[in-house]
């Protein structure tokens, strides 16, 4: 298991929540919730910078099929930014979040939050899941989990991932 901080970030049309692991790796916390919007990106990059954080994880939604669709597309292009304005050394990964928020929903609902509190904290304990779920994978197989993403080359629009082996 590598070590150092990982961020992970949930991308959603209001709000993006964000959490962030221990040094170890063993165990992810969350960090705020960052409203969408003009500065989104910019907010991220400095937790990123704050917490000395080795790796960013964005969570892929998927459908239950593994299609992707408008909220997939709109995950990537967030990646592809935080790429953009990250120093080389630090990866981005996408994941697979498939079913995220809703653990996290029951998660809240079990201990008792309500639902219109539950708003607020629902992205930071949906990028936990993530997150956790990224750790476990890298425990369990030895390598960094999903899909790197790369930086676009000059002069497009789109960016690449490169699926690992």
């Amino acid at each position: 298991m590598r070590r150092g901080v990982r961020i992970a970030v949930d991308v959603g049309d209001v709000r993006i929540g964000v959490a962030a692991s221990d040094p170890h790796g063993l165990i992810a916390t969350p960090v705020e919730t960052v409203p969408a919007g003009r500065r989104d990106v910019a907010r991220v990059l400095e937790i990123v910078a704050e917490y000395e954080a080795i790796e960013v994880v964005v969570g892929l939604p998927r459908s239950l099929s593994g299609k992707e669709g408008a909220a997939a597309a709109k995950a990537r292009l967030f990646a592809g930014r935080l790429v953009a304005g990250l120093d080389p050394a630090i990866e981005v990964r996408m994941v697979d979040e498939r079913l995220t928020t809703v653990t996290a929903t029951r998660g809240l609902q079990a201990s008792g939050v309500k639902a219109k509190k539950a708003r607020g904290v629902v992205d930071q304990a949906a990028a936990i899941v993530i997150l956790q779920n990224a750790l476990d994978t890298e425990r369990g197989s030895g390598r960094p989990p999903g899909q790197a993403v790369l930086p676009a080359p000059a002069g497009s629009a789109s960016d690449s991932e490169r699926p690992t082996a």
